[in-house]
């Protein structure tokens, strides 16, 4: 049995979520700002269909990436190199969400766009305009072809969902996404629960004890929330 999280009431220890299915923690509350950011800093994110209540999640293990080891295989390296895109964040942000609502995955679980409804799109889209949500966006000849979303706090980054129109074009807008987080000191990347796409790119499970030290290191980090929307150009990743 797990709580019913009412009004301010805050979240259970991550100790008591359930073992089956994985990390399942509460459920109820609401998608505020204030709730949202409060589940983040304890490594707990949202999932929950249309037709269910809010569900609250904390995996053990917890897929994560750390950006100095991300791995580019030499066919996503030239892919890299001899595709013509650009690389925008944060310049279409809505629309990355609706993508990903149609068509997109989770990072931990493919296939599953539908998870995010009106409610979670506005509630995204209200971090995104105070600076924590952020867009990693592929263009290719002026048309957006695919991309990802999630939230930054401090030197934390927790990815959110991913969409492609085009091959690749997610693990393109992931590549440059984790060399620029890498940049800014960014010490760990929440990939939330185990796939072979992640794991190619370098993610890999960490227990939830451990995943939890570390996020208490990387929040903390004083960082003045805003958005990224100044054009990357750095097309030259190589194997």
């Amino acid at each position: 049995m797990i709580p019913w999280l009412e009004g301010d009431q805050p979240f259970p220890p991550l100790a008591s979520a359930l073992a089956y299915p994985n990390g399942l923690l509460a459920a109820g509350a609401d998608l505020s700002t204030e709730r949202l950011l409060a589940a983040y800093r304890q490594g707990i994110f949202p999932w929950y269909s249309r037709d269910e209540p809010i569900l609250w999640w904390s995996p053990d293990p917890r897929m994560v990436l750390i950006p100095s080891e991300l791995k580019v295989s030499r066919s996503l390296a030239k892919t890299l190199r001899n595709r013509s895109h650009e690389i925008r964040f944060d310049s279409a942000f809505v629309a990355v969400l609706q993508g990903c609502a149609s068509r997109g995955d989770r990072l931990d679980a493919p296939g599953s766009g539908t998870w995010i409804t009106d409610e979670m799109r506005s509630a995204y889209l209200q971090l995104h305009e105070l600076g924590y949500a952020h867009s990693a966006e592929t263009w290719i000849d002026g048309e957006l072809a695919g991309g990802l979303y999630g939230v930054a706090i401090g030197r934390m980054f927790y990815g959110e969902s991913m969409f492609s129109r085009v091959r690749d074009a997610s693990k393109i807008a992931m590549v440059h996404l984790v060399r620029r987080l890498l940049r800014q000191g960014c010490g760990m990347i929440d990939c939330q629960m185990h796939t072979a796409h992640l794991a190619s790119l370098g993610a890999r499970a960490i227990a939830r004890s451990e995943f939890s030290l570390r996020l208490q290191e990387l929040v903390n980090y004083a960082a003045t929330p805003t958005k990224w929307n100044v054009p990357e150009a750095e097309n030259d990743v190589t194997a």
